[in-house]
């Protein structure tokens, strides 16, 4: 069976990188893909269910998988830590779904060295003003956590030259439209095509 394709995305807070990655898995795609759901230790927020949106598990719990090696990936951010669990990973890979992963350069940086094949992108706002506007519109955070996230925004946003590809988020559906290029373009290349039509190549081939 052909392996899935691990994807990574990054964005700063706000800039829509979840939005835009639930957009895509609702399109007819022509293959299995999901999104990776993330162990993190912060408090749930209002709409949010464990298991579904995180695993939401105390600090001992997720310092111990840290010590067993059992994130592929994990991070701290906003003084909260966030991981990736290596086996659920792997399973799903295995059975050919392409994987989504939402998570920051640190996480990134981690992924790459681990899974050498991953693919990533970027997600930039049109601007830091824009950028502003969509995290006050949330209605969720402090002025004090606005200024921290837009501060963390702009730090993160110096390592977008890292990823493989670069989305520019001013138009949604247009941003849309491009990360869905990039996935279909990836799913053929020719290493995945050679494993999914072996059998037709060898018949085209043969005398």
């Amino acid at each position: 069976m052909i392996q899935g394709a691990l994807y990574i995305v990054s964005a700063p807070s706000g800039a829509g990188k979840s939005s835009l990655i639930q957009a895509l898995l609702k399109t007819q795609l022509p293959y299995d893909t999901q999104v990776s759901i993330s162990h993190t230790t912060r408090a749930m927020r209002p709409g949010e269910a464990h298991g579904q949106h995180y695993f939401f598990v105390p600090v001992a719990e997720f310092e111990r998988m840290i010590a067993e090696d059992a994130f592929l990936e994990h991070a701290q951010v906003f003084s909260n830590y966030y991981g990736t669990s290596r086996e659920t990973i792997e399973q799903v890979l295995a059975t050919g779904v392409d994987v989504f992963l939402d998570i920051d350069w640190q996480g990134a940086q981690q992924i790459r060295g681990r899974v050498p094949d991953a693919r990533s992108i970027f997600i930039l706002p049109p601007s830091k003003e824009e950028l502003n506007r969509r995290l006050r519109g949330r209605g969720q955070d402090s002025e004090e956590a606005i200024a921290q996230r837009m501060a963390h925004a702009v730090a993160e946003m110096t390592h977008f030259a890292e990823y493989d590809y670069l989305i520019i988020n001013d138009d949604f559906n247009a941003a849309l439209l491009d990360l869905k290029t990039i996935i279909r373009a990836d799913s053929m290349r020719l290493k995945r095509q050679k494993l999914r039509h072996g059998a037709l190549i060898s018949k085209l081939l043969a005398d």
